[in-house]
């Protein structure tokens, strides 16, 4: 017996015993030839790195390609996200300063309440004004929904512990949301705010996208978060509310004779020659009698400027239910007060004189002129 080297084919090891002849009838070397001894028979078989019987690595591919194409979706979903949580931040910011500063809010064509439920005691939770919080929880998704999106959480929080804590956030806030909305029907009856109802939207939208990312072994765990969530939210609005008394209705039977409105503050000459430039170019200014923003814009100009100015009253016999706006204010598209229509094109709110002048085109020359002939 002898040991030899039988194939070399392979990366595999295999051992095994096999009888040889005798040394005289093989044409090897003796040098290999151990007498008395039986040694392991090594076989190697070294493959290829193609795959065997003609199998591919497609599968691999696919999976690849299949997990770019979810994580291409993910991204956009976040993308929406962000740019959701962007703009109720922007409602929030300037419903934040509205409360803060005790301003009212630009006047919607019949009057609006947004002001009447700004200042309610409903506008507060626990003291903290509610704009304020509305402006946190939306800067809270919209981060969140950036770092999800790049898949870099801080913290070393999970990507899967991200997106619930995206879905109980946006799940608070649809609960706030409806628990408003039923205040707002019920409490201010007879109150409307463009601005609150804005904020709503935008929270239900980003509740239902959050919805969308839920998969269907987390159902169970979703269910129950939201209900858990739901209850804690209505039950502290509830607490903090229950002291809270409702506002008298007005848009509902609110009934407004015509009244005209005292200028105080006097005018410079610029206000004047501005006054006089812009009625020559046929600017007009649409205002209603009612509307403390066009009060202010006149009191800018001054007592004698505002008399020079192409001042529009879109309601010129008073206002109550079902009266119409002035057909000179539909027919200009007016939607609130007050409005500038200067070269065509549309100013809102109170406008600054030195913009007025820059949209008119009223030069410091025609400034300076006036002076001298004062």
């Amino acid at each position: 017996m002898m040991a030899t080297f039988v194939s070399v084919s392979s990366c595999q090891f295999r051992f095994g015993f096999s009888e040889f002849p005798p040394p005289s009838l093989t044409p090897y070397p003796r040098r290999f030839k151990v007498s008395g001894r039986r040694f392991p028979e090594i076989q190697i078989k070294c493959s290829s790195s193609e795959p065997e019987n003609g199998e591919d690595s497609a599968p691999s591919l696919s999976s690849s390609s299949s997990s770019s194409e979810v994580s291409t979706t993910n991204s956009s979903t976040y993308n929406w996200y962000t740019v959701l949580g962007g703009i109720g931040m922007l409602d929030t910011a300037y419903l934040t300063y509205l409360k803060v500063t005790g301003s009212d809010a630009f006047c919607p064509i019949g009057g609006g309440t947004c002001g009447d439920v700004l200042n309610s005691d409903y506008a507060a939770v626990f003291g903290v004004p509610l704009p304020v919080i509305g402006f946190v929880m939306y800067g809270l998704v919209t981060a969140l929904s950036a770092e999800l999106g790049e898949g870099n959480l801080p913290f070393g929080i999970s990507n899967t512990n991200g997106r619930f804590a995206l879905f109980g956030t946006t799940t608070a806030m649809a609960s706030a949301s409806a628990y408003f909305l039923y205040i707002l029907s019920t409490k201010l009856s007879g109150s409307s705010c463009l601005y609150c109802l804005v904020s709503a939207f935008i929270s239900f939208s980003l509740f239902f996208l959050s919805l969308k990312d839920v998969k269907l072994q987390e159902i169970k765990q979703v269910v129950g978060l939201q209900i858990c969530l739901a209850i804690i939210v209505v039950a502290s609005l509830t607490a903090s509310y229950s002291t809270a008394q409702p506002i008298p209705s007005r848009s509902g039977d609110i009934e407004l004779p015509y009244f005209r409105t005292e200028i105080t503050s006097s005018s410079s000459p610029y206000a004047i020659a501005l006054a006089k430039h812009l009625n020559s170019i046929g600017a007009r200014m649409y205002g209603a009698f009612w509307c403390s923003h066009c009060l202010e814009q006149k009191e800018m100009f001054g007592r004698e400027a505002a008399k020079q100015l192409n001042y529009v009253e879109c309601f010129p016999d008073g206002y109550k239910k079902g009266t119409k706006i002035l057909k000179a204010c539909a027919d200009a598209g007016i939607e609130g007060f007050p409005t500038w229509i200067i070269n065509d094109q549309v100013l809102s709110g109170e406008i600054e004189l030195a913009e007025l002048a820059e949209m008119s085109g009223f030069s410091l020359d025609q400034a300076n002129e006036a002076s001298q002939l004062q």
